[in-house]
């Protein structure tokens, strides 16, 4: 008998304008391009070691996220830092977060939890590199909240999770200079954890908002002077270079 047709082709490894998305992407929220820095199409490609196309189709998606705006052209900008923009994101999650983790309290098993407070160990790892702290960050604060998420949910956290990152980061200096920073970190995640073990809604809603709170002021530094934010004199290739075998 003959074998039906796929429906679905085999994975494929990521495209180059999804490896250029996550490198600009790093550098954005890194602050290695600098806020309100503008750069050329060209200049991009050619540090990466790729055709403009790729660029192009990253810098269209990185737009979407809200971290760059596109000019007319072959040119670009990096979204500046705001003061309004950031009292939007956090008054966003604000609205979605607490009212989540209401009814995700309920709903997380002793074994999640446990397995969370694993997660937050890790987090205070002075040892990891700091882009990956916050992948790992982003991972506990979904898993927190996955029981009652639907997928748009995520969608708009994790937006909403990487805009308030490009603050935070920049906000606490780069790349996290003092080591309680590290401790803060895992304190507070201990914090919000130990709310979720209580299982009591208006507890868990508390501890969201004196969270999300702490969070704020951190990233308020960010906009103190774009000065402060941008890379040391003489550092004028932020994007790392990729593999020519990876073109």
């Amino acid at each position: 008998m003959e074998r039906p047709a796929a429906v679905v082709r085999p994975i494929e490894s990521r495209s180059v304008a999804e490896q250029v998305m996550a490198e600009l992407r790093r550098s954005i929220l890194a602050g290695d391009l600098a806020p309100g820095r503008e750069f050329s199409l060209r200049e991009i490609a050619e540090q990466l070691r790729v055709s403009i196309i790729p660029v192009r189709e990253a810098l269209r998606s990185l737009e979407s996220q809200g971290l760059v705006h596109m000019r007319p052209g072959r040119s670009a900008v990096v979204a500046p830092l705001d003061l309004e923009e950031l009292q939007s994101i956090y008054r966003l999650r604000r609205r979605l977060e607490p009212e989540i983790a209401q009814r995700s309290c309920r709903l997380l098993s002793e074994a999640d939890l446990d397995r969370l407070r694993h997660d937050v160990v890790e987090l205070g790892d002075a040892q990891r590199a700091i882009h990956e702290i916050y992948e790992a960050h982003h991972e506990f604060h979904r898993a927190l909240l996955a029981p009652a998420a639907t997928s748009w949910d995520v969608r708009i956290l994790l937006t909403l999770w990487r805009a308030a990152e490009r603050y935070i980061r920049i906000g606490s200096g780069r790349p996290d200079p003092d080591p309680e920073e590290h401790r803060r970190r895992e304190r507070a995640h201990e914090e919000l954890l130990d709310a979720f073990r209580q299982r009591d809604p208006e507890v868990v809603s508390a501890a969201v908002h004196q969270h999300l709170a702490r969070s704020e002021q951190i990233a308020l530094p960010a906009l103190r002077d774009p000065a402060d934010a941008a890379p040391p004199a003489g550092n004028n290739n932020p994007v790392r270079r990729r593999s020519r075998r990876t073109g």
